[in-house]
């Protein structure tokens, strides 16, 4: 079987998915693997590169999608201004497309998938499980993220994370809060104490009370009797109830804080708004708030798609794709857990779903002209 790897058109996307040392490992598994020249080059891949490894570099995507048997993109199919097609309209029936195809929010493309006899593999849909855990690019990625977010904030705030001691007098260490502890949440809480920071999280779910305090985090707990995390690890959709609770007590911790990170997202759900103007107002003047939701509605009510703003004298980022700005490490660790699936779901060079497996029930949305993940067709 023939992989292809065209070059990303989203905006905002420097991301490959597939960079040279995988490359080569996948064609020693048995596959052909070919690239759009200069897919790379933003993730620091060059085509002497690949070529160099025995990737196949071919002239545009109308070459790739038209040889390959399997699609390896970050983001999902869209409109190819330049071929002025597409992209899933370039793709050959019974070819697999394997990317963030995030299929609970775009039920159309699903459809449009399953109608084109495309089968979806989706990288946002691998199960948080021990197995699975190498193949988890969800986490992958918003661990770099939750890196990338504190040196955003950093870099923003007029001040300096660290309690310092000088001749002149001391400098108090800057208060962050991160609103939600999963994989973000926790790296930019263990990035901003490296710092120097006093950090504050809040999370729904109770369950990572001690992953905080053990990264030298303060736990802001709402108390409540429902269950909030899903069987997946996953943060639940809250009450109307335990959400008024949970802005009650938030709004005191927000009001005091220099840098405000949300990271709260609900699979297949606009992300929950949990900074309102009310708080934003009556936030310090210089503080910073990063949205990290804000390619899925956002949690902060003033964040805009794409830009930063100045809203009551609090400097407001609504960064979409924060990865994409960290493109060689996010593009190496991407790859690995392409590889690490297509080993997992690979027989002799060819791709083999056995629906027995848990890993390929969930992340396979569409096979054969069908919609397969039970969770995208109940939705449908």
């Amino acid at each position: 079987m023939i992989i292809g790897i065209p070059k990303e058109i989203k905006e905002r996307e420097n991301r490959v998915a597939i960079v040279p040392d995988v490359a080569k490992k996948l064609i020693k598994l048995g596959y052909e693997v070919i690239i759009e020249t200069k897919a790379g080059l933003k993730a620091g891949a060059t085509d002497k590169m690949y070529e160099k490894v025995g990737v196949t570099v071919v002239d545009n995507a109308a070459d790739v999608y038209a040889q390959a048997d399997i699609i390896m993109k970050v983001q999902k199919p869209e409109l190819n201004e330049e071929l002025g097609k597409d992209e899933l309209d370039m793709m050959k029936p019974g070819s697999f497309l394997i990317a963030f195809a995030y299929p609970l929010l775009n039920i159309d493309f699903v459809k449009k998938c399953a109608e084109q006899k495309i089968n979806i593999i989706s990288m946002d849909q691998i199960p948080r499980t021990t197995l699975a855990q190498k193949m988890d690019a969800l986490s992958s990625q918003s661990n770099l993220a939750g890196y990338k977010t504190v040196i955003m904030a950093a870099d923003e705030l007029g001040k300096i994370f660290p309690l310092m001691m000088t001749a002149a007098g001391t400098v108090s260490p800057a208060k962050v809060v991160i609103m939600g502890a999963g994989v973000a949440g926790l790296q930019a809480l263990g990035t901003a104490r490296r710092l120097g920071a006093i950090v504050e999280v809040s999370d729904i779910r109770p369950q990572v009370k001690e992953e905080v305090r053990s990264l030298g985090g303060r736990f802001i707990e709402v108390p409540t009797d429902e269950n909030m995390q899903d069987s997946g690890g996953y943060a639940k959709e809250a009450s109307e109830e335990f959400l008024r609770k949970q802005k009650e007590l938030i709004f005191k911790h927000i009001t005091e804080a220099d840098i405000v990170i949300t990271t709260a997202l609900i699979p297949g759900k606009k992300a929950p708004v949990l900074v309102t103007e009310e708080m934003v107002e009556n936030m310090k003047q210089g503080a910073v708030i990063i949205d990290m939701a804000v390619e899925f509605g956002g949690n902060c009510e003033l964040s805009e798609f794409g830009k930063r703003v100045e809203k009551h004298g609090v400097k407001i980022i609504g960064e979409p794709n924060i990865p994409s700005m960290v493109p060689v490490h996010a593009s190496e660790l991407y790859a690995k857990n392409l590889l690490n699936l297509i080993t997992h779901i690979s027989k002799d060079g060819k791709i083999e779903l056995n629906f027995e497996d848990e890993i390929v029930r969930e992340s396979v949305i569409t096979h054969n002209g069908e919609v397969t993940q039970k969770r995208t067709k109940e939705l449908m």
